[in-house]
């Protein structure tokens, strides 16, 4: 799917880029400060149960504890805990009357140690979403200790392949064990895919081993770093190149590919040059673009991208885009553009949640629904699950898109100290205005005869020029002198009125 694989590695973050012909089509960061927790197991401890949300409240030894929905606690009395013996510190006895579907209370008490994965990374004030439903992936396969299942890639379209390689797992899985084959193993061999069934029944048998002895709460496997992660999940026969400008990182990678895809070895090339890897590519400049509201189409179109707390909305406009003489068309293609462009967008800021797009209005039904196709292809490729509906009369599609980390917007940014993330702030003329508010309520109060306003060189300047009128009328009315002072360092909505005598 990538043609290029571009890992930026230093001493204090890891940054990843998926470049698909020439386009940044994903970014991952891993600051080393922060490190991801998706894929990590823990052994934690029920804190509280709410049957009014059907959830439970997890410790597993972070800042806020875990979230657990009642679809995600039901494996907890799957046949792989059942077969653990009595007295093992993971083992459950299920409970003797469950109502369909049981209910979260059902399933789990205050107190209760239980080994849990992290599903969804922690966002904002909301503590990571977690599951009992532990899966461990491989190159080739992901194996699923809890669940008696085996599926196959949704991506290996070819049914007789699907129905074979469903086969081979099965002649190979321990009874109850799920496998779910990836994309890559397409065309593995026997051998190759009972080496990777081996290698995860033995990390489980480590990762339940290392539960019984553990105190709770405590990490008990930690997922692989972002750099092996990208050489396991995204590194396949497709990808022209995998570049990295670290030495070490090189080498690591290489030793990786030796255990585990050796055929790919020839393909991880050294970045030695002056001008950083990511200039060269270019994709600090994509970078920065894709944190913009704005983004220009080719034909002069643009979409604009607001995220908001409930959900992302999306304008689409044909901006500088004239076309000819058809102004159905123009709007069409203006349409067609932005869908892919939107699909981009999508995927390289890691938007998620409910996302509305206002396209651009078309009359024409055919014209509509070669619009919603158009945008179902485009999405296709997504890892991530989506739900698109169709246009709706106003000319909205409605879609939703799983996300599992923050935005890209919410790991490179903070909320602006000056308007605290409303995108906002008071205008100069208000700031103007509330200095006048306060000296005219103080000059009551207050003596002295000369007031020292320090403000922003901004202020200063409206305060100066074009509301010098009022200020030269309030020095009238209150009797004093006013000093204006700008201070360059001082933030625009803050300002210090000082009396003296």
């Amino acid at each position: 799917m990538y043609t290029d694989i571009l890992i930026n590695a230093t001493f204090y973050e890891n940054r990843i880029a998926l470049v698909e012909n020439g386009n940044l089509r994903e970014f991952h960061l891993d600051r080393l400060s922060e490190r991801g927790l998706i894929g990590n197991i823990y052994l934690g401890r029920v804190v509280r149960v709410l049957p009014g949300i059907d959830a439970a409240f997890v410790d597993i030894g972070l800042e806020r504890t875990g979230f657990l929905y009642v679809e995600e606690a039901q494996h907890l009395y799957s046949e792989s805990y059942q077969r653990l013996p009595p007295g093992h510190k993971l083992h459950q006895d299920p409970p003797r009357h469950l109502s369909t579907p049981p209910m979260i209370n059902e399933l789990v008490r205050e107190g209760q140690d239980i080994l849990v994965q992290i599903a969804k990374e922690p966002i904002g004030s909301k503590g990571a979403r977690l599951t009992c439903n532990i899966t461990l992936p491989c190159r080739n396969l992901v194996f699923m200790p809890l669940t008696d299942h085996i599926g196959i890639s949704r991506k290996i379209e070819d049914e007789a392949t699907r129905q074979l390689l469903r086969e081979k797992i099965e002649g190979l899985r321990p009874p109850g064990a799920g496998f779910i084959m990836r994309t890559v193993a397409e065309n593995i061999g026997d051998e190759e895919l009972e080496a990777d069934m081996e290698f995860l029944l033995l990390l489980w048998d480590e990762i339940l081993g290392k539960a019984r002895k553990a105190t709770v709460p405590s990490l008990i496997y930690k997922d692989l770093d972002i750099i092996l992660r990208a050489m396991r999940d995204f590194f396949t026969e497709e990808t022209n190149e995998l570049v990295t400008d670290s030495r070490e990182v090189y080498e690591q990678l290489l030793s990786y590919a030796k255990n585990f895809a050796p055929h790919l070895q020839d393909r991880i090339t050294f970045y030695d040059s002056d001008l950083p890897l990511f200039e060269y590519y270019g994709i600090e400049a994509d970078i920065s673009s894709a944190l913009d509201k704005k983004v220009w189409l080719r034909s002069g179109g643009y979409i604009v991208i607001e995220p908001t707390e409930a959900l992302t909305v999306i304008d689409v406009n044909s901006g500088r885009y004239v076309g000819a003489n058809d102004l159905a068309e123009t709007i069409f293609k203006t349409n067609m553009e932005a869908v892919r462009e939107i699909a981009r967008q999508l995927r390289l800021r890691n938007l998620g949640g409910i996302i509305i797009i206002d396209f651009i209005d078309m009359e024409s039904e055919a014209h509509r629904e070669e619009l919603y196709t158009a945008f179902q292809e485009a999405m296709r490729d997504d890892k991530s699950k989506v739900n698109i509906l169709k246009l709706s009369e106003f000319g909205l599609v409605q879609m939703t898109r799983k996300r599992l980390s923050e935005s890209l917007t919410q790991m490179l940014c903070e909320p602006c100290v000056y308007c605290g993330g409303e995108g906002f702030v008071k205008s100069r003329r208000t700031i103007c205005h509330e200095i006048f508010r306060k000296i005219g309520r103080d000059a009551r109060k207050i003596g002295g005869s000369h007031v020292t306003i320090k403000v922003h060189p901004h202020i200063a300047d409206l305060l100066l020029n074009e509301e010098s009128y009022n200020v030269e009328q309030l020095e009238q009315r209150t009797g004093r002198r006013f000093t204006i002072i700008p201070v360059p360092d001082l933030p625009i909505k803050r300002y210090d009125v000082i009396w003296n005598e």
